[in-house]
């Protein structure tokens, strides 16, 4: 049974606690919390300066857990992330020392700086919640979230995901500046930096643990599902362009099921296909060779084409 008391509590503190530092972005906080319900991982991408280290920061201190920020630079290698086996003079034996991806959320800051070894390195435990080191597989802690920021206008010095890797971001968001009135309180108040430092978490592993189970259980009934595979089937009629994965359209359906949770309701209308089929697929649909707003575009256009299932009265 869909506990929707919890989920509008979990959500309005979690919203109270990221607006002290982060102004007029609810949606994209929300949809960073949908990822995180769906044990998924966010790429944020924006210019500079838009506040995408502090929302992720405030986001992370919010929902409690261990925390950790990458700076990805070109000398990254893939064991300064999952660490080595070293021999230890003392005991005559190698012993293993856990990276920094050894921890619950993590901040790739400008992941795309790192070569695509390093990247790379990282897909077993975006994907799969391990790390394999050496022939043993260690699992990860859970609840267990990258989010990665990445500067889309910066091109010197910086390596493209690979495609594998960008498949296996839940979400791909955008900041955009804020209005006028927020951004004159922001740059008026104290350093963001100095209020995240006093955040505290609001929201216990137990609730986070139990509504990820919960959300599953939100009902998508057969005429939503059909909806939702007919946007999948019209990406891949244009052969111009990478077409949807079926980990697309399992993202797609597990992000409609969050959303329509955290809005109250313990089932899946059309609006929540619509809501999140960009964040969720634009980035899929083309890949590295396709831009952002190319991407989007391409999304619109297949909502616009494919026929919204009506209410049978």
């Amino acid at each position: 049974m869909v506990d929707t008391a919890l989920f509008e509590s979990y959500k309005t503190r979690i919203l109270d606690n990221c607006r002290k530092v982060i102004l007029g972005k609810d949606d994209i906080i929300l949809h960073v919390l949908e990822c995180f319900l769906c044990s998924g991982h966010i790429l944020l991408e924006d210019v500079p300066g838009t506040g995408k280290t502090m929302l992720l920061r405030s986001f992370a201190r919010s929902v409690g857990g261990d925390f950790r920020r990458i700076q990805f630079t070109p000398d990254l290698l893939p064991s300064d992330l999952t660490g080595i086996n070293f021999y230890n003079m003392k005991t005559t034996e190698f012993e293993f020392r856990p990276g920094p991806l050894f921890t619950q959320i993590i901040l790739a800051d400008e992941i795309n700086r790192a070569t695509p070894r390093t990247q790379a390195s990282m897909l077993e435990a975006m994907e799969e919640r391990q790390i394999t080191i050496d022939g043993v597989t260690y699992p990860m802690r859970e609840p267990f979230m990258v989010m990665a920021t990445e500067n889309p206008l910066e091109s010197f010095g910086t390596f493209a995901l690979p495609e594998a890797q960008i498949d296996r971001f839940f979400m791909r968001l955008q900041m955009g500046y804020m209005a006028r009135e927020q951004e004159l309180e922001v740059i008026a108040r104290k350093p963001a930096a100095a209020i995240v430092s006093q955040l505290k978490a609001v929201v216990t592993d137990e609730e986070t643990q139990e509504l990820k189970k919960q959300v599953a259980e939100v009902r998508v009934s057969e005429d939503v599902g059909e909806y939702l595979m007919d946007i999948i089937e019209e990406s891949r009629n244009d052969r111009s362009s990478a077409g949807i994965s079926t980990r697309g359209g399992i993202a797609l359906y597990s992000a409609a099921q969050a959303h329509a949770a955290l809005n109250g309701r313990d089932y899946v209308i059309p609006e929540d296909i619509r809501d999140l089929a960009v964040p969720v697929l634009a980035h899929r649909i083309g890949g590295s060779s396709m831009s952002a707003e190319a991407g989007e575009k391409r999304v619109r256009q297949i909502l616009e084409k494919v026929r919204i299932p009506l209410e049978e009265l």
